[in-house]
């Protein structure tokens, strides 16, 4: 393809592309996010190419298409056959032939590798059909599944860059700023800004160059929505940031990503790449007179580079420090410049914007909350993965509603929102609408983005104290409050869970709690006590347990548990016999079975392994 040189030249060769395609043909869409690459999709896609190659098939299959993740993350490898839609899960190499006879050529279903409700029974045909995808809506992520991230022909079959020609055949940039600030698009990664004012102060600020950089450090244990999202549709993101820099009239952009994410990475620059060749990035822009360009940088993996002038830091060459917020990154950002930085997130949501504008987008959420919020729901959950939902939705229906519920018929005990700096919400909760302030309220925050689900056997102490110790590994240990402080709380809580607690603990937790979220110099720091404060809150019974009574009402901490089997409940299956690395069960097959506690390592395989709950902890 030639450069485009005009809006006209973009929209008719969109309209070209999606000319060409014809909507009837057969398409097979195989996952190639790195969930699905992670349990064999590669060698699947391979399996695919070679099987219709062999059967002589090319002129009747439009494409094999290789896909972003698209979100079902407990089901991959997913593979969804087009135009009819069929849905097939947990797909191996082994499956390809008869997919390929029996549903490419045939259009018949397989059975058994189609989504089975665990409630109903019911085998679910479609891709839209099943309960974790029909309850989402999927606006921003939702195109992983029908493009090829490598190929810029898909994005634009979907629509993509025609914000860009909309953008440049006569919206001036504050009009475009207006649009942002009327829809009220705040960053999705973590602060909640406003990103239209945030758009604003950067124009207005003294100083040049202004810069346009996309935070894609994302660090939150058990959070990937960034990465499916750069991996998947990079050219959504970079769309939003053309339009971000034309709008406060930046000329360079960088995509800060972190080094663990390698195919991220990959599809980014292939896109960037791409979108270069055809004249959407360089000078003079679809003829506007407008140049803009982006580079990639890849960040060490430091979580304390996902605080903004830590990130600046680390793109300027300088050890990723923060610096004291007095000075703000619109006035003062990157290269000391103004700068305005948003997430992947939030640049992806910007073409959906203005394509769609402020008004639709103002339908959907809360009142101060708008449009919808990818989660990466995992934990103790039956359907893993990523869920888009509008704003408002409640936690119930997240996790009941769209993942399934707890496994095995625990109960459900918390969710950890927010990421290490989040905090953790009870069952007392659960109606609870999630947006921005409604999370704020009860002690937690909505972050990037992260859910992690908890159920009954999880120690509410060793949560907060395994928070505490990532954090402590990631303090940049430049201000004593967060370098000192946090190590100390952790300790205290190691303490708390070996047995070594004391009456006064707990309050002393809550004093270093102010103490550090007052004096911390970032985010970091001033976040770090949260899930302490909340398991506190919350979970104050549990301390107490741990501290007076030297016990883990959960099972959790080893030196305060001793297992034992409840000879009434006891089948004498043998299975916690077998499972038992220390040799430290006996018992007579169908008669009770007895635990020697001075041979047990207290590893909980027992307790895990037992389907009558005969074994418990003391």
């Amino acid at each position: 393809m030639k450069k485009i040189k005009s809006p006209e030249e973009l929209e008719q060769l969109q309209k070209d592309i999606q000319a060409k395609r014809d909507p009837k043909q057969t398409c097979i869409a195989i996952c190639a996010g790195t969930g699905c690459l992670a349990l064999g999709s590669d060698k699947i896609i391979a399996a695919f190419k070679e099987e219709i190659a062999r059967q002589g098939l090319e002129a009747n299959v439009t494409t094999i298409r290789e896909t972003g993740c698209p979100g079902f993350c407990e089901q991959g490898p997913i593979v969804v056959i087009y135009p009819e839609e069929i849905c097939y899960l947990r797909v191996t190499v082994k499956d390809v032939p008869e997919i390929v006879s029996k549903t490419v050529i045939n259009k018949e279903v397989i059975e058994r590798l189609v989504y089975k409700d665990p409630v109903t029974n019911e085998r679910i045909v479609k891709d839209s059909d099943i309960p974790f995808y029909k309850k989402q809506r999927r606006y921003v992520i939702g195109n992983n599944i029908h493009i090829d991230p490598r190929s810029i022909e898909d994005y634009m079959a979907t629509g993509g860059y025609s914000a860009l020609a909309k953008v440049f055949r006569g919206m001036s940039p504050e009009s475009i700023i207006e649009e942002i600030k009327t829809a009220n698009l705040r960053g999705r990664g973590g602060g909640g800004f406003p990103s239209g004012w945030k758009w604003e102060s950067t124009r207005n600020a003294k100083g040049t160059p202004k810069y346009i950089v996309c935070n894609a450090d994302e660090g939150d244990p058990g959070a990937f929505m960034d990465r499916a999202l750069l991996e998947g549709t990079p050219h959504s993101v970079i769309e939003g940031m053309i339009i971000g820099a034309y709008a406060i009239g930046s000329n360079h952009g960088y995509i800060y990503v972190r080094h663990e994410y390698p195919l991220a990475v990959e599809n980014a620059t292939l896109a960037i790449e791409t979108a270069r060749s055809l004249g959407l990035l360089g000078d003079n822009i679809l003829g506007s007179g407008f140049s803009f360009d982006i580079q990639i940088n890849r960040g060490g993996g430091a979580f304390v580079c996902g605080e903004s002038s830590a990130l600046f830091a680390s793109i300027e060459g300088r050890i990723g420090e923060p610096r004291a917020k007095y000075i703000h990154g619109t006035d003062k950002g990157l290269y000391n410049k103004p700068t305005a930085l948003n997430n992947v997130e939030t640049w992806a949501n910007v073409p959906l914007i203005i394509n769609k504008g402020s008004d639709w987008y103002r339908e959907i959420g809360t009142e101060n909350s708008k449009g919808t919020k990818i989660f990466s729901l995992v934990g103790k959950i039956n359907n893993t993965g990523l869920v888009e939902v509008p704003m408002g939705m409640t936690l119930r229906e997240i996790i009941e509603g769209i993942g399934g519920g707890i496994p095995n018929g625990r109960k459900f005990k918390a969710v950890q929102t927010g990421g290490p700096s989040g905090g953790c919400i009870p069952e007392q909760f659960l109606d609870m609408k999630i947006d921005f302030d409604e999370l704020a309220d009860i002690g937690s925050m909505m972050g990037s983005g992260g859910m992690i689900v908890m159920d009954d056997r999880t120690c509410m102490v060793d949560v907060a104290r395994y928070f505490l110790k990532f954090l402590e590994g990631e303090s940049c240990g430049k201000c004593v409050p967060c370098r000192e402080g946090v190590r100390r709380m952790r300790q205290i809580l190691d303490d708390i869970c070996e047995g070594r607690g004391q009456e006064g603990d707990v309050e002393l937790l809550e004093s270093m709690s102010e103490g550090i979220m007052d004096g911390s110099l970032c985010a970091l720091g001033s976040t770090a006590p949260n899930p302490v404060m909340s398991t506190i809150k919350y979970f104050r019974e549990e301390y107490d347990a741990h501290i007076r009574d030297k016990k883990c009402p959960a099972g959790i901490c080893k030196q305060l548990i001793r297992y034992t089997i409840d000879p009434e409940k006891c089948t004498g299956c043998g299975v916690c016999l077998k499972v038992c690395p220390s040799e430290c069960i006996t018992g007579e097959r169908k008669q009770p079975h007895v635990i020697n506690r001075e041979k047990c390592i207290k590893c909980g395989a027992c307790m895990e392994s037992c389907k009558f709950d005969a074994v418990t902890v003391d």
